[in-house]
């Protein structure tokens, strides 16, 4: 099995549509990865903004190194600001010969001490909070991955305390054009610095032992549950089920929106917008019955309240569903959300919290993960996500915050199909019943489900910036 023969009875679709399929639980989400990198033949291209050494990102270098030994170019591009690994188990990647890793604006995390990231953000705040936040997954040009998961434990629901409801999109043929090219722009960009100019030692010399304790570490059930990669060996079975179908939807009117690297490049203020931000302002304007949006973080601005009422002043009703203070991972974010919540309920916006024990997440998480423990870990929102007037449905990194409007690099993909705006209402309908969310008004919201400790935390808060939570 390869990848190009599993897209053989494709080929007339893609060149002239785009294949889409969303990935809404992250067991399966993990699984079309590690299967993408077992049978790529050319190239696997990865961006992210998090990409973190626990089991999931172990298991993902070890599923990149073998496809590197089959003489797979490999290119990893991470943000700087979130990388949780050494330099030197970085420039460890980096040194075989068919994996190439570079950091986007370094110099405020890796190889750095706790003095030197102080000074990066003293000295040069703006440029500091300039993060790539775009998540990407491309093998050999063909076929894509995009959406809002990290690598890490809890994007995939692995993680054993707190696991994230996250969505993202498989893209076959079509528009991976643009997403190839968007990821050749950063990769070339002078911000996407090759990770061996960060270190002053000399490169190590890889060889097949460099990366054995990887491997075992990889194949060791105590750390990976054997099932899933029966799954992956059985994956070519379950696409050809999954073409037979019909899930795989074909759209001939499908966007991929990215910002360019080095975005907002001024060197003062923390405004400046980016084609995500204008693209996402302009669905808005163009509503005319219904948004409904997914977001970790909402943090609005005068603009973004007056674009809602506006919306809401023209008969299109607004629902929103974030993070509740007792579910959210983000304390600064909540806190800046917290002071303006009512002023967001006064435009008519209707206002959902995801509660921590939401009852979906039975059906979302990891199956192998239930069986093995004995509590059930809390459940986050991390899924970015808007259906418009039941025919156009977004899937990206963007949050709703001023961040994503003005610093980070973003990615959204916009699909106008009817179908597949069913299909993720469908779930964003069951997640603002009661039994998931909270519906916040005036004179209700659950600060109070968690500690005072908690609480005491999210009002000292208040006094950073909300530009840059």
């Amino acid at each position: 099995v390869s990848l190009s023969g599993t897209l053989v009875d494709l080929q007339d679709q893609m060149a002239d549509s785009t294949g889409a399929y969303v990935l809404e639980d992250g067991d399966g989400a993990m699984v079309i990865r590690a299967w993408l990198c077992e049978y790529a033949e050319k190239t696997i291209d990865i961006q992210y903004f998090i990409f973190s050494t626990d089991n999931v990102g172990l298991i993902a270098c070890d599923y990149l190194v073998r496809a590197a030994d089959r003489g797979v170019k490999v290119r990893i591009l991470v943000d700087d600001i979130m990388v949780d690994a050494s330099l030197e188990d970085v420039l460890i990647m980096d040194a075989h010969p068919n994996i190439d890793v570079r950091i986007y604006n370094p110099g405020v995390n890796l190889g750095k001490n706790l003095v030197e990231k102080a000074e990066a953000f003293a000295t040069d705040f703006r440029g500091a909070n300039q993060r790539m936040h775009n998540k990407t997954f491309t093998v050999d040009g063909k076929v894509a991955i995009t959406g809002g998961r990290n690598v890490a434990d809890e994007y995939f629901d692995y993680d054993h305390d707190f696991n994230f409801r996250d969505r993202d999109v498989l893209l076959i043929g079509g528009v991976v054009e643009d997403v190839s090219a968007s990821f050749e722009g950063f990769w070339k960009h002078r911000l996407s610095v090759p990770v061996a100019k960060l270190s002053d030692q000399p490169k190590p010399i890889a060889n097949e032992a460099t990366y054995e304790r990887l491997h075992a570490y990889a194949c060791d059930p105590s750390n990976f549950w054997p099932q899933v990669r029966e799954r992956i060996h059985r994956l070519p079975q379950a696409i050809d089920e999954i073409k037979a179908s019909g899930d795989i939807v074909w759209l001939n009117d499908v966007q991929f929106i990215a910002d360019t690297a080095g975005k907002n490049s001024a060197k003062e203020g923390l405004e400046g917008g980016g084609v995500t931000t204008d693209a996402l302002i302009a669905l808005v304007l163009k509503a005319t019955s219904s948004i409904d949006i997914q977001t970790p973080y909402l943090i609005t601005t005068d603009q973004s309240r007056a674009l809602f009422k506006s919306a809401i002043d023209h008969g299109v009703r607004v629902r929103i569903l974030t993070n509740s203070l007792a579910s959210t991972d983000n304390v600064q974010a909540f806190s800046a959300y917290q002071s303006d919540r009512e002023a967001i309920l006064a435009t008519g916006v209707e206002v959902y919290e995801w509660r921590p024990d939401a009852r979906v997440r039975t059906e979302i998480m990891t199956g192998e993960l239930q069986k093995e423990l004995d509590h059930q870990p809390i459940f986050g929102l991390h899924a970015k996500g808007i259906v418009i007037d039941g025919h156009t449905t977004v899937i990206g990194t963007f949050n709703l915050d001023p961040r994503s409007a003005n610093l980070n690099t973003e990615c959204i993909t916009i699909m106008r199909s009817e179908r597949i705006a069913e299909q993720v209402a469908s779930h964003m309908e069951i997640e603002f019943q009661p039994e998931n969310a909270w519906r916040i008004t005036m004179d209700f919201n659950p600060d109070d489900e968690v500690s005072v400790t908690k609480q005491f935390k999210t009002w000292t808060m208040k006094a950073l910036p909300k530009g840059i939570l």
